[in-house]
């Protein structure tokens, strides 16, 4: 479970910091500075930031889920590899409009943190 989360967290540095700063390139002196004029998105950079921010809304579950799992020794490897595997098919799909998959994705994704939860009580 451990490899588990560390690789969420990996996710969490791609989707946080890497794709929204490479969209940002052409700008370093804006990137590299203190960033206070603010700059209109592009299209593909709202979409980046929206999906980060869902990410940001179910990670705290997810790794409080694991914790719980490792403590409890409940296996929910499997749900949580799902989950992980849910979460980087949720990148594309929301960056390029993947329209109804982006949501069925999430619901899956959303899924496996009710179950995670429900083989720990």
């Amino acid at each position: 479970m451990s490899t588990i989360i560390i690789c969420a967290l990996a996710l969490a540095l791609l989707q946080y910091w890497l794709i929204p700063a490479s969209t940002k390139l052409n700008d370093l002196v804006w990137l590299a500075g203190t960033r206070d004029e603010p700059r209109t998105p592009t299209v593909m950079q709202a979409r980046i930031e929206r999906a980060t921010n869902n990410l940001k809304e179910s990670m705290p579950a997810f790794l409080a889920l694991c914790l719980l799992s490792m403590i409890q020794d409940v296996d929910n490897t499997l749900l949580a590899t799902v989950w992980l595997g849910l979460r980087l098919a949720f990148i594309p799909c929301y960056l390029f409009g993947i329209n109804p998959v982006r949501t069925i994705v999430w619901l899956g994704s959303l899924t496996c943190l009710i179950m995670m939860a429900m083989k720990l009580v």
